[in-house]
């Protein structure tokens, strides 16, 4: 263990002077710039005795520099002190010169060019060679160079008793001629080289690499593979100075504490797999960068939702809950702080999540990879309150299964500003379809609706509204009547109504002197109406259909009105028979009513005094029949039978209602007893037939 920190320290010592040394020379990669701060000047005095301007004054704070021409042509170069007052000598060997057989150099530069614009170095108009100091010549000629040539450049701050300043230098690269570089050639570059971090507000500054805390362990060899960018043959090194940077001394290899205050260097050097000494495998790529502290605060946020319908949960866009400014992070939801912690069971719909009121944790990622946890409460809206009712209206009279009801004045709910909508289902309801629009007359049979309750917040709770249609109230009492047309009556709507108001306009239960005609009543029952009517008919009128007359008997037939029927022939006395005897001869007048007792009806007849026995003789006396007394009755027709049934004469008005004892032929007829039938219709307006019938005895004497 001790050699190898032994071995370590060595290998630390070494590169720390090797700079200041020609066999270990810094090798100049292309014509970028250099800025340089030398100190000491390694372990070899290269330049006492060389031959050269600054033998006298010999090596104080020094670096070598070994420089390769890819191109030929002219070459120069500017070396400027940062600080005035610094005073650099240089010299150039070469070319194509070792180490340790340098030569004398053939540009060399010690004059003193202390103050105001003390750079120096080989220009294009200058013809010297060879400054010595004190000779205030800061320019020598510029170079003559061929590709694949190498020259070696040292430079010397140089301090004195009477000048101690030290100071870094700018070197930049002038003239026709390019140097070879590694970093220049794509064969040797393909890609561009990726500077760690973010560019940092000012240009100028070093880039910035984010860390999550500070002070922070950082792994910078995390940061390789990002610079070097898949590039072959090269390495990264990281360093705390710019010197140690352009050297590769003290690299960081290790995870380190870091800041934000102090700048970093990244160091990119090149090996040759072909040539393990080339010069090009000394040139050196640098850069800066500074940490930046990209700690983030996430804080918790509460989200408020609505528990619709009291589903018992609601619906949350946990993307929206305010944890942080950053619109650019990543969030990652949880239902535990443990899934948040083990990254499993990610919520994986956090835009529409479904949830009681529970706590939800967030991973907040920057885009730089910092992270920050938060809560988000998920509460709900206070719950609409809703309760359900019944909603009782009257029925239509035309549709009495229906009513017309009023939802809107159904109280579901005291919320103010409530936001009421009807709908005919509870999913109707839920999912805001078939809205029900005429709310104030809402026309339906008994059932039920339902009434989506939403307030300031949109959030909303469903009531049912239970519908139930009063059924028409009627009087059971009313009822038509049939009364004589000349008759009066009453008609009674029945108690237990609250009002009554008829069509004559009396509004009492009942109404009196009442005739024949249409009525209605409007019945009131609680806040409903009915409006019933109720007939009064005339009775019908019995009718005479015959009467059937058989010598002093009279037989009155009857249909119509409403037996049982009444007959009289005096409109006094009444009897229950159709039948009346010993009537007598001449007119009569027949009286019948029904059951109905109104005014009877009448008809007059005409019972004949027949002669029941002629002899027709021709002495004047009982010769014939005569019935012309009829003459004026209607359709009035007598025929004569024998005793047989068989019609042997018809008097009619062409025999002038007379009959002689005759057969139709004119021949008289034997002497006998013969069946006669009269009949005629009534001069009434229902012409009432009448029929006569009886027998006459015929003597001829002949």
């Amino acid at each position: 263990m001790k050699k190898l920190l032994l071995l370590i320290f060595f290998g630390i010592s070494q590169v720390f002077f090797a700079q200041a040394d020609c066999a270990t020379a810094l090798a100049v990669c292309g014509n970028s710039n250099i800025t340089y701060s030398p100190t000491g000047y390694g372990d070899i005095k290269e330049l006492v005795n060389s031959g050269s301007c600054i033998d006298a004054t010999g090596e104080h704070n020094s670096i070598w520099y070994k420089i390769t021409i890819a191109t030929g042509g002219t070459l120069t170069f500017d070396l400027v002190p940062n600080n005035p007052d610094a005073d650099y000598d240089w010299a150039v060997f070469g070319p194509n010169v070792t180490c340790g057989s340098l030569g004398a150099p053939i540009r060399c530069n010690a004059a003193t060019v202390i103050g105001v614009g003390p750079s120096t170095g080989l220009n294009m108009t200058s013809t010297i060679t060879n400054a010595l100091g004190g000779t205030l010549t800061p320019y020598c000629k510029y170079l003559d160079v061929l590709p694949g040539q190498t020259y070696y450049l040292f430079i010397d701050n140089w301090v004195s008793s009477t000048s101690s300043t030290t100071a870094p230098f700018s070197l930049t690269w002038g003239g026709t001629a390019t140097l070879a570089s590694p970093f220049t050639d794509p064969n040797t570059q393909p890609y561009p080289f990726n500077p760690p971090g973010i560019p940092a507000a000012n240009p100028a500054d070093p880039r910035e690499v984010i860390i999550c805390v500070n002070p922070a362990v950082f792994d910078f060899n995390t940061l390789s593979s990002g610079i070097l960018n898949g590039n072959p043959n090269f390495n990264v090194s990281y360093h705390t100075s710019q010197n140690d940077a352009l050297t590769g001394s003290n690299a960081i290899t290790v995870p380190t504490i870091v800041n934000t205050t102090s700048v970093y260097y990244y160091s990119i050097g090149y090996t040759d797999p072909a040539n393990p000494i080339s010069p090009l495998n000394k040139c050196k790529q640098i850069g800066t960068f500074k940490f930046k502290d990209g700690k983030i605060t996430a804080k918790n946020a509460t989200l408020t939702q609505c528990n619709n319908n009291n589903a018992g949960t609601a619906i949350y866009d946990l993307t929206t809950a305010d944890v942080i400014a950053d619109p650019n992070v990543t969030k990652k939801y949880y239902n535990t702080l443990s899934d948040l912690n083990a990254g499993i069971n990610e919520i994986t719909n956090p835009s529409a999540f479904t949830s009681a009121e529970a706590t939800i944790y967030v991973k907040v990622i920057s885009s730089f990879g910092c992270t920050a946890i938060a809560q988000i409460m998920l509460k709900f809206h206070p719950v609409v309150v809703v309760s359900d009712t019944t909603l009782r209206s009257c029925s239509i009279g035309s549709s009495p299964s229906t009513a017309s009801f009023n939802l809107a004045g159904a109280i579901v709910t005291t919320l103010n500003g409530a936001v009421k909508k009807y709908y005919p289902s509870a999913t109707d309801a839920a999912n805001q379809t078939n809205e029900i629009l005429t709310t104030g007359a809402y026309i339906a049979p008994s059932g039920v609706v339902y009434v989506r309750v939403s307030n300031a917040q949109g959030c909303f709770n469903i009531a049912k509204i239970t519908l139930v249609v009063i059924p028409p109230v009627y009087s059971s009492t009313l009822k038509d009547k049939t009364i004589c047309v000349e008759d009066k009556t009453t008609l009674d709507a029945g108690p237990g109504f609250n009002a009554y108001e008829w069509s004559t306009g009396a509004t009492t239960q009942t109404i009196t002197n009442v005739g024949v005609g249409s009525y209605w009543v409007k019945l009131k029952t609680g806040d409903c109406t009915v409006v019933q009517n109720v007939k009064v008919y005339p009775s019908e009128q019995p009718v005479v259909s015959s009467i059937e007359i058989s010598s002093t008997t009279v037989t009155v037939f009857v249909i119509g009105g409403t037996p049982a029927y009444k007959y009289s022939m005096d409109n006094v006395n009444w009897q229950d028979s159709n039948i009346f005897t010993n009537v007598k001869r001449g007119d009569a007048t027949i009286f019948v009513k029904d059951s109905y007792d109104c005014d009877p009806i009448d008809i007059s007849i005409v019972v004949p005094n027949l002669v029941n026995v002629i002899t027709p003789n021709g002495d004047g006396y009982n010769d014939f029949i005569d019935y012309s007394a009829l003459a004026n009755k209607k359709n009035l027709v007598m025929n004569i039978f024998d005793r047989y049934g068989n019609m042997i004469y018809q008097i009619d008005k062409f025999s002038g209602y007379k009959w002689e004892g005759t057969s139709k032929g004119g021949a008289k007829v034997p002497t006998g007893n013969y069946w006669y039938s009269v009949g005629w219709n009534e001069n009434d307006k229902m012409s009432t037939p009448i029929k006569y019938s009886g027998w006459i005895v015929v003597k001829n004497r002949d």
